[in-house]
């Protein structure tokens, strides 16, 4: 029988935490490094995983390999990167730092360049792109909860190929890819609605089922879509409809919404964007790796973005706000 292989999860927040933990109970080995804070929570209230479907998982404390930093004579058989976009750099040098020349490094970021970002500041690891689909909130204090549907993605690669089993066993399996870049430029455009919902304050499903907010989430994709085709970048289709029909969809009145997106609105009622996580605890967001990518790409080719624009300049004015305590 083969030996369990060992996953290193740099960035243990809610998407590390869920599929670290998913991987440590199916049986692989897990070692998590993570903020003070969150690794506080871990130690007291362990890990606990739940999703739409039923799943109900514990590990105790005791169970746990938690750490601050990379930790010594660490060999893993593959990383997976799952920090901010905004902390790769640092990540992928101390991972360059304390990891054998080779080792694979999954990004399961939002964003489209954070590999290219990671491999020019860490050369000496093995670089991959993934996506994660779905939507992961922490629900209470060591509680991750995948409220949403999708598979995990990733380019083809022999490790990737090697841990598929686990991921499949762990019940988040993964799809491979011989181009991932169509599916990372999907994600975008889908997250493209995580600023709306921060600033609506609602839960996804909520924000969804009003039309306002429904309409700001297709003008800022009706926008980053034509950027993309201008540039001659098609967007993988992540939902049953075609883009152009999504974006239809998105502006109907909620009645008629609500009937025909009901696999749209498949979403768990606890369910919220990061970004909404992130403002409110006064963390900067990634709002320049989600509407800036379309701002860039619009400078790019000469156009503008104004809806995306105005977005990530409303994001930024409330992100830098001091935080104010009781």
């Amino acid at each position: 029988m083969k030996p369990a292989p060992r996953f290193l999860v740099m960035g243990a927040g809610s998407v590390g935490c869920y599929l670290g933990g998913c991987l440590q109970h199916a049986g692989a080995q897990v070692d998590f490094v993570g903020r003070p804070l969150v690794l506080q929570t871990l130690r007291t209230h362990g890990l606990r995983l739940s999703d739409r479907d039923g799943r109900n998982q514990f590990l105790a404390p005791a169970q746990l390999r938690l750490h601050e930093q990379v930790p010594t004579a660490c060999h893993p058989d593959l990383v997976l990167l799952c920090v901010k976009s905004r902390a790769t750099e640092a990540a992928a040098q101390e991972l360059e730092r304390h990891l054998a020349a080779g080792t694979p490094v999954l990004s399961l970021q939002n964003g489209l360049h954070n590999v290219t970002l990671a491999q020019a500041v860490a050369p000496g690891l093995n670089w991959l792109a993934g996506m994660v689909p779905f939507n992961i909130a922490e629900i209470g204090p060591g509680c991750f909860h995948r409220g949403s549907d999708g598979q995990l993605a990733a380019e083809e690669h022999a490790p990737l190929a090697r841990s598929a089993d686990w991921f499949a066993q762990a019940g988040v399996p993964l799809a491979l890819h011989a181009d991932l870049k169509p599916i990372q430029r999907g994600k975008l455009l889908l997250n493209l609605n995580n600023p709306v919902n921060a600033l609506s304050g609602l839960p996804l499903r909520a924000q969804l089922l009003d039309a306002g907010y429904r309409q700001q989430f297709a003008g800022l994709m009706r926008e980053a879509l034509a950027l993309m085709r201008l540039d001659g970048a098609e967007p993988a289709a992540l939902t049953p409809l075609p883009w152009n029909l999504l974006i239809r969809i998105l502006c109907l009145p909620t009645p008629l919404f609500r009937l025909i997106a009901a696999r749209l609105l498949r979403i768990d009622p606890q369910a919220r964007s990061s970004m909404a996580d992130d403002l409110a605890a006064g963390r900067p967001t990634e709002i320049d790796v989600l509407c800036g990518e379309i701002v860039r790409l619009a400078e790019r080719l000469g156009r503008r973005a104004p809806l995306n624009e105005a977005m990530v300049a409303r994001i930024q004015t409330l992100s830098t706000r001091p935080t104010t305590t009781p």
